[in-house]
């Protein structure tokens, strides 16, 4: 997976962790991107709303590349709007700061929909949760979620099968093997403690049903 080139050296903390959360591969441009070499980049992120004119001379040097570098996500305070239209050609798609994680990465996968590259991970996604295959990472409405590897195992063998319901010992197989010693109540536990980490408002993802097992959120026909 090619990188991201993210504009200012170093970038704002909270970009970093929503970047890193997701999985993307980054890299921080300094200087006013004129030196930048290669062609292998799967895009670029460059925040305007600090330093306005810094951003713009950096969104210039990747257009003016033989192979411009594309496609290129600009954050912007609210103030910056109007300057938008004037200069439309420097970038392809915009994301107003401070962002909501979840909204930069909805802009991030459509932007690479529309020019065919891809530059994320393989995730599992359910409503607010994300949980990012490659790096065994997982976060809540953009906030990540300690979790061991045994709940980020089982959460995202739940997650990826959404309204199927499954038994304890069917989970016991699936996800921890068919010799593991420790018995039904092994999984309760760690349904517990998962609950205990979605926090009380999104602990109901995970559903008990009576005398069977466990399920996650609704299955498509909407229901259980």
């Amino acid at each position: 997976m090619d990188p991201l080139l993210v504009y200012p050296d170093p970038p704002p903390r909270e970009l970093v962790q929503t970047l890193d959360l997701a999985g993307y591969a980054w890299e921080p441009l300094g200087g006013d991107g004129s030196d930048v070499v290669g062609d292998s980049w799967a895009g670029a992120i460059v925040c305007a709303n600090e330093d306005p004119e810094g951003a713009w001379a950096v969104c210039r040097a990747l257009r003016k590349r033989e192979v411009p570098i594309e496609p290129l996500l600009l954050l912007v305070a609210g103030t910056q709007l109007d300057e938008l239209d004037l200069r439309n050609e420097l970038f392809d798609d915009f994301c107003l700061a401070p962002f909501h994680p979840r909204e930069l990465e909805a802009r991030m996968r459509h932007l690479s929909w529309r020019t065919g590259q891809e530059t994320r991970p393989d995730t599992v996604e359910y409503g607010p949760l994300a949980l990012n295959l490659e790096t065994y990472q997982a976060a809540l409405d953009g906030e990540p979620l300690d979790l061991t590897y045994m709940e980020y195992e089982l959460l995202t063998f739940l997650a990826s099968n959404p309204g199927k319901v499954f038994s304890r010992d069917t989970l016991l197989s699936r996800v921890w093997g068919y010799e593991y010693y420790g018995g039904a109540r092994t999984v309760d536990v760690h349904i517990r403690r998962l609950r205990a980490k979605l926090g009380e408002k999104h602990s109901g993802l995970i559903n008990t049903v009576r005398s069977v097992g466990y399920s996650f959120g609704q299955s498509r026909w909407g229901g259980l």
